[in-house]
């Protein structure tokens, strides 16, 4: 999963659609933090508002996942992201989180309209350095159209881009016993941001792990509320980080999802919990918890797979998510759960962050504000394997329709 709130759009964020402008990162943070009587800005509207509406199609289950076909865009339906994310380390053992976002989003626009200025599909990616020398982010994000030769999520595979920044994937690593399933995964993501920039090669040498039945991820108590979802865990990375002008070699672990809807969040949802860890025993764990308007949990799901690639797919009332810590952003004033203990089935992990302050202002390109941010998996205070963690709709409702 990721947190796109990509159909909330606000002023910057329609222009940079209407004439395929980038956009920077947010500008500098106000000098006090909203009180309780000082709400956050609301000029975000659902892109449907600005843009007219044509139907996109529907996530039904029982639909098997074909790949390489389904590495690639899906631009028959409203939403869909490519995210990847991970733990590195310098060569001076300084632990580091990323992460990169792609999203491409189905606009409504007139299809019978022969203009290649048409702007059909949207894109939006959102970027970041953990760095807890710096004590918090280095980030920025992007907004384009798709098209021109300047932005676009291809069919067939993944090969997604916005100017410089890119993430493709290509055969590679091994492939299951039998050849019945796919070879692993070569994944190359390349970002050059104002302040910073990582080109990174994710490597995978096992096949996609297919979250909810078969890859049918219910999101709600209706099946309608559902999307397309697969990971590719305990991704084998190599390449460089350049912070200020200093570049560092680095290696790691990373995580990727792919997921793609048209109608992600049940109405009465505001948003989720959701964490992607990679243990060191090799298995790899995937859960989410997605709050009521109440704050109260509403739907939940998980996945684990072993280290010998033996699924377990987990549902409601099997998967929680308990905070024991909390952070205020002194930009935003949004309260975070940033350490957790979350179970899944009988396994419970305490989740602490790389750093408290992961929060990414999206607010110029796809209307959100989210923490999503490394963080450590434990038992007993013994580390047991890492990953991300993603909080969104703790500022305001999360709208993905």
């Amino acid at each position: 999963m990721s947190a796109p709130g990509a159909s909330q759009l606000g002023g910057l964020a329609l222009l940079g659609l209407l004439v395929g402008a980038s956009c920077p990162a947010a500008g500098p943070a106000p000098s006090t933090a909203p009180t309780s009587t000082q709400a956050l800005p609301t000029d975000a509207a659902p892109i449907g508002q600005a843009l007219p509406r044509t139907s996109s199609a529907a996530v039904m289950p029982g639909v098997a996942l074909q790949f390489p076909h389904d590495y690639g865009s899906h631009p028959q339906f409203g939403v869909e992201w490519w995210y990847l994310t991970g733990w590195l380390h310098t060569a001076r053992h300084q632990p580091l989180g990323f992460q990169i976002t792609f999203f491409r989003v189905r606009t409504g626009a007139d299809a019978a309209n022969p203009s290649a200025f048409a702007p059909r599909q949207l894109l939006i990616a959102h970027a970041a350095i953990s760095d807890p020398a710096r004590g918090r982010l280095w980030q920025d994000q992007r907004i384009r159209r798709a098209g021109l030769g300047l932005a676009q999520a291809a069919t067939g595979d993944t090969h997604v881009w916005i100017d410089d920044w890119s993430l493709q994937r290509r055969d590679g690593g091994a492939s299951s016993a039998g050849g019945h399933a796919p070879p692993g995964s070569v994944y190359v993501a390349r970002v050059l941001a104002d302040d910073f920039s990582f080109d990174l090669t994710a490597t995978a040498d096992s096949p996609p792990m297919l979250n909810g039945n078969a890859g049918f991820s219910q999101k709600g108590p209706q099946p309608r509320s559902a999307s397309y979802y697969y990971s590719q865990p305990q991704l084998r990375v190599r390449g460089s980080v350049t912070r200020a002008g200093h570049r560092d070699a680095v290696t790691g672990k990373a995580w990727l999802d792919h997921e793609w809807a048209s109608q992600y969040l049940d109405p009465a949802a505001t948003g989720w919990d959701w964490v992607g860890l990679n243990m060191d025993d090799g298995s790899a764990i995937m859960a989410f918890e997605i709050r009521d308007r109440h704050g109260q949990p509403y739907w939940t799901a998980g996945t684990l797979r072993d280290a010998h690639g033996r699924m377990q797919v987990f549902g409601p009332g099997q998967v929680d998510f308990a905070a024991t810590r909390r952070w205020r952003s002194p930009r935003t004033g949004v309260l975070y759960p940033v350490a957790e203990r979350v179970r899944v089935g009988t396994l419970s992990l305490q989740l602490a962050p790389l750093l408290d302050d992961q929060e990414f202002d999206a607010r110029v390109s796809s209307g959100a504000i989210y923490w999503e941010g490394a963080v450590s998996a434990s038992v007993a205070g013994h580390t047991l394997g890492r990953g991300y963690l993603e909080l969104t709709g703790y500022g305001r409702p999360l709208s993905l329709r």
